[in-house]
Formats: structure tokens, sequence, C-alpha cells
């Protein structure tokens, strides 16, 4: 029988995509990809304050999902570049709806500053 603490295990789709896409930065390193391949140093500079170690954690992590692939090419000097896979592009819609909730309900367009607006509160509709 199931208790309401196991209810967010292996078997919740949500509980498993929040691990991924919940961890710091992921977010903002798809965002970052979906516009193309990146170096390691264009991502480092576009996610001004990330550690040269997060990046790299985070980029693995990402790799090992599938959802990032590392392409290495035979250059002097060496160029490394990373890239969404099929599954890392399916991760998009949920970047998009991010985007779409910031700009709606964080965001105030003309100020460009992070507002938390007053609206009422309600529950989402059942599903």
């Amino acid at each position: 029988m199931r208790t309401m603490n196991d209810v967010h295990d292996e078997t919740c789709a949500v509980a498993c995509c929040a691990e991924i896409i919940g961890a710091k930065w992921t977010a903002l390193l798809v965002h970052d990809l979906s516009e193309g391949p990146r170096r390691f140093s264009e991502l480092e500079h576009s996610c001004s304050g990330i550690s040269p170690r997060t990046l790299s954690e985070r980029l693995h992590m990402l790799e090992s999902q599938g959802i990032v692939e590392r392409h290495s090419y035979p250059e002097s000097p060496p160029r490394v570049e990373y890239e969404l896979t099929d599954k890392g592009l399916a991760v998009l819609p949920i970047i998009d709806a991010m985007r779409s909730f910031g700009h709606s309900w964080l965001i105030d367009e003309h100020d460009h500053e992070h507002v938390v607006r007053e609206r009422p509160l309600r529950t989402a509709d059942p599903v």
C-alpha cells in the first residue's frame, strides 16, 4: 500500500523531470543550447556566476541523461562544443513555458525588474 511519503518516487514523471531540470543552472544551460551548439567558454559567459566546476558537472549530468551531446574536434587548439540531442530538444517546451510564466507573472516588462505581482491565489484546474 502506498503512503503519502512515497508518491514522488522513481515512477513519478514530474519528480523525475524535476530532478533533472530543477538542478541549479540546468534550465539556463538548456535555454542557451536551444540557440545552437556552444563552447564551454560561451556557456560559462552566458551563465554569469557559474563556476567552471559546476558548469562541467551540469554538462556531464545532462550528457549522461542524453539531453546534451559533446563534440570534440581534433584541431589545434582542441575545440569542444555542446548541443542538445533530440531528447534535449523535447525539453524546450518546458523552457518556453518557464519563459512565458516569467514574463506574465515575475518580470515587469516596462522596467525589466524582477517583481512579484499581487494577484489573487487560485488553485489549478483539475486535470
